[in-house]
């Protein structure tokens, strides 16, 4: 294909619709008929990425391999896909602002006065295109943040109309998605919500190419024909997207609606191939035909907020279905607990898993559901922060080590178990300044890691700044908490175990991140038939 095709994903009447998800469905079957498609998001916010957001403000914050830190809609895509993203594929106010400034203060404008058209509407058409020209894609879905008529979202919508016009009706579509509300008073779904979102997208110069109507009940043909009228759409392109039992079933109802064939008809490309779903389709059956249930309990402290921990929840599905097992998971606020509560609330899991998280707040609630995983048995399965409590835990327990603790949490901690990497001490701003992306990982020849993954070399994904620190190595492993994986450059540890435990994991990385419906993670799928297999000992 000489051009590559772009297709830009934009929301109204409301956020949180799921337009990451209809981009990742259309991608999926984009990509199931033979195209190569990639999905990048645009973010209206000023911060220059999600790394220093509270994950109750805008969920977890994604890593890429080349460490970027993204919006989660990036695990989305790759978890449909099964490709990679990158620094190229999540762009945010703040950085597009940041760069026009950094090159009119370099003096690249020539004493133009900077304005927001065309300079900071040029660096966004600039970053669209960027994955584009790589030569390495087809079709490239952009998703628009926020909700059209939004101020912050003004200048995106802006390049996508300056967009639409250079390339031509060919080359580049828009699918507006919108909220057709029930009114139960009523007994009746409404239109105008939607009306008004399209007109307020056509003030902006931009006519929606095709409409994907969120719905909570069947649309009609009489209603999908008034969409189509009072909205200046084909009536073929009014796409129902109606509520699901699980994200993973919308590239089967988009396919249905046949928005794949709609999106490749205007883009003026050949729909011969049927979509091939087949592995979906078996993971989408082993799915929602388990044969078992376990259930896991998650330790962390931004449990109010699911999104918190958003790709560690898509991995247990996905190594549930890989073991024809359905895992429920128990969310456990790490402050609540203690002496008192800790037998009442995790006695009934299969298996236990200390979260990844930041600070001070709830870590002894943390180390307590360590040490009960331990002493009782339990399948555990500790990630970043999770591992480096596993490590204070045993030092404390078993080393009788009282003051072990991490810098983090006490700077002035007698045995400082967990530290921060030297490099790192004299740092200010905390943005991007942790270890983040893809590191390499050897594997102990025997481990319980290196039968999982079946490799003695890894890559992993990590975002942390405190580390496991070595001068406790020795003391450690003549105890039996032993480094079964380390970094081949820096020596730094990364994968903790106790062979004498039935099951014992501390991991440094986040290896939720490369979760994918064709690729679960080895080590969340050893880790769901160890609590399966626990779960049939205890019945």
């Amino acid at each position: 294909m000489s051009t590559t095709k772009y297709i830009f994903v934009t929301g109204g009447v409301s956020s949180s619709l799921g337009k990451g998800i209809i981009a990742a469905s259309l991608a999926k079957l984009l990509q199931a008929r033979g195209y190569r498609v990639t999905i990048q998001k645009l973010d209206p916010y000023i911060n220059v990425d999600p790394g220093t957001l509270n994950p109750y403000e805008h969920g977890e914050c994604y890593v890429t391999d080349d460490g970027a830190e993204t919006d989660l809609d990036l695990g989305h895509y790759e978890r449909f896909l099964n490709v990679s993203t990158s620094q190229a594929n999540n762009v945010t106010t703040g950085r597009i602002y940041q760069s026009v400034i950094q090159k009119e203060r370099r003096g690249e404008f020539l004493g133009k006065t900077v304005q927001v058209i065309p300079h900071i509407t040029n660096e966004i058409k600039e970053r669209i295109q960027l994955l584009g020209k790589t030569g390495d894609y087809d079709i490239v879905i952009t998703e628009i943040g926020g909700t059209v008529g939004d101020i912050e979202s003004l200048p995106y919508i802006e390049a996508v109309r300056q967009m639409k016009w250079e390339m031509g009706d060919d080359n580049a579509l828009v699918i507006h998605l919108t909220f057709v509300p029930f009114l139960a008073a009523a007994g009746e779904l409404k239109t105008k919500p939607t009306q008004h979102s399209v007109k307020t997208l056509m003030e902006s110069g931009i006519r929606a190419d095709i409409l994907v109507c969120r719905t909570e009940h069947e649309l009609s043909f009489d209603l999908r024909r008034k969409l189509a009228l009072f909205c200046n759409v084909k009536q073929e392109a009014v796409i129902q997207s109606i509520d699901a039992s699980t994200i993973y079933d919308v590239p089967n109802l988009m396919f249905e609606e046949g928005l794949d064939k709609v999106t490749l008809k205007k883009l003026n490309l050949v729909d011969s191939n049927e979509p091939d779903l087949k592995h979906w389709n078996d993971f989408l059956k082993r799915h929602k035909n388990p044969k078992a249930e376990v259930r896991v309990g998650l330790i962390g402290k931004y449990v109010e907020l699911q999104d918190s921990y958003k790709s560690i929840l898509e991995a247990f599905i996905h190594a549930g279905a890989e073991n024809e097992v359905k895992v429920n998971v128990d969310f456990i606020h790490s402050e609540h607990i203690n002496a008192k509560t800790i037998g009442n609330k995790l006695s009934k899991l299969d298996g236990i898993l200390v979260a990844p998280g930041f600070g001070e707040r709830g870590v002894e609630g943390k180390v307590a559901a360590v040490q009960y995983a331990r002493e009782n048995n339990l399948p555990f399965l500790g990630i970043c922060l999770g591992m480096q409590m596993a490590v204070i835990e045993f030092a404390r327990n078993v080393l009788k080590l009282k003051d072990a603790n991490s810098t983090e949490m006490n700077p002035k901690a007698q045995d400082p178990v967990i530290s921060i990497m030297e490099d790192q001490k004299n740092l200010e701003d905390m943005g991007g300044t942790m270890r983040l992306g893809s590191w390499k990982c050897d594997l102990k020849e025997g481990s319980l890691a290196n039968k999982i993954y079946s490799s003695n070399a890894i890559d992993e994904r990590h975002r942390h700044r405190y580390e496991f620190n070595n001068k406790y190595r020795d003391e450690l492993e003549a105890a039996g908490m032993i480094a079964t994986g380390s970094n081949p450059n820096t020596n730094l540890v990364e994968i903790v175990e106790i062979p004498s435990h039935p099951w014992f994991v501390g991991v440094q990385y986040h290896p939720e991140y490369k979760s994918t419906v064709a690729n679960p993670h080895p080590l969340f799928v050893a880790f769901v038939k160890a609590m399966h297999e626990h779960s049939e000992k205890s019945n």
